[in-house]
């Protein structure tokens, strides 16, 4: 049964856990094991495996804790509005989305939780690994979380696959029995953990380039066939455009993409559309 959002609960601590044999094995017993921890390069990939495990402990911890993105009590959008292009309507009827059981219009691109039991801002998903949702308040936090344990996936690959093809002295065979259990037990981890994480990595880096979430991809393919359908072509309207949508999601300053910081755009309220007129356009 899930916990509270920021909660501990078991897929948690099982996160947790896969992190802390990673870290012993990798720089515990595989660098040891091929390179030493007396050697200026054992030192080195030692230290460097330490903090790429501590920027994924940190950016994991955020995730959790922090807000994907509350809707406003009171909140009612502006039809009137000039600047607001777009303004999402229910499938039937055309009326203005509102939510039910929250008892408050949604904002463009927010969806309830049925796990949070709350509506939620620009909603990607319910990820249960780290018990939160993921939305506009924290979803680059995920994003550079799952790209540094991608990367931190590799590297000990990288390390273990160099312990098992290093020579060990035959006069240390007897005391390595363990060292080799650990490493099969940490290979049979990083397998299919470092491939899920890669292909979640690709999916999300495929939505940030057309400015999707996981939940309008799936919309758009009805609407996509629909259209079709129709005779019409579908276009998805918060699709700016490659480094725009980038922005949006990664924030301003280019320098701080990778950054395990929170640095969102905008309010969560309302959002660029591909209708939008540019403010550089001079008026007619």
């Amino acid at each position: 049964m899930a916990g509270r959002p920021g909660y501990l609960t078991l897929p948690i601590f099982s996160v947790l856990a896969a992190i802390g044999y990673v870290y012993y094995t990798t720089v515990l017993v595989a660098v040891p094991r091929w390179l030493g921890l007396s050697t200026a390069a054992g030192v080195a990939n030692a230290a460097a495996f330490t903090a790429l495990a501590a920027a994924c402990l940190a950016t994991y911890a955020v995730a959790v804790r922090s807000d994907p993105g509350r809707v406003p009590p009171g909140f009612a959008p502006d039809v009137e509005d000039a600047g607001s292009t777009v303004h999402e309507i229910k499938r039937k009827g055309g009326d203005l989305r509102y939510c039910q059981k929250c008892c408050h219009y949604k904002p463009p691109r927010a969806h309830h939780c049925r796990v949070c039991k709350r509506c939620v801002l620009k909603m990607d998903h319910h990820c249960i690994w780290i018990n939160n949702c993921v939305g506009h308040e924290n979803y680059k936090i995920f994003l550079v979380f799952v790209l540094y344990a991608v990367v931190a996936c590799f590297y000990a690959m990288i390390l273990i696959i160099g312990s098992v093809l290093h020579s060990v002295p035959k006069d240390e065979q007897s005391g390595s029995d363990s060292s080799r259990t650990s490493i099969i037990i940490c290979a049979v981890i990083l397998s299919p953990l470092a491939l899920a994480l890669a292909v979640l990595l690709g999916w999300h880096i495929y939505l940030i380039l057309q400015n999707k979430t996981t939940i309008e991809y799936h919309e758009g393919v009805r609407a996509m066939w629909l259209a079709e359908k129709g005779g019409d072509l579908y276009h998805h309207p918060y699709d700016l455009g490659v480094y725009e949508n980038l922005i949006s999601v990664l924030g301003p300053n280019i320098f701080c993409w990778l950054c395990p910081v929170l640095n969102t755009v905008g309010n969560g309220l309302r959002y660029r559309t591909s209708y939008d007129i540019p403010i550089s356009t001079p008026p007619l």
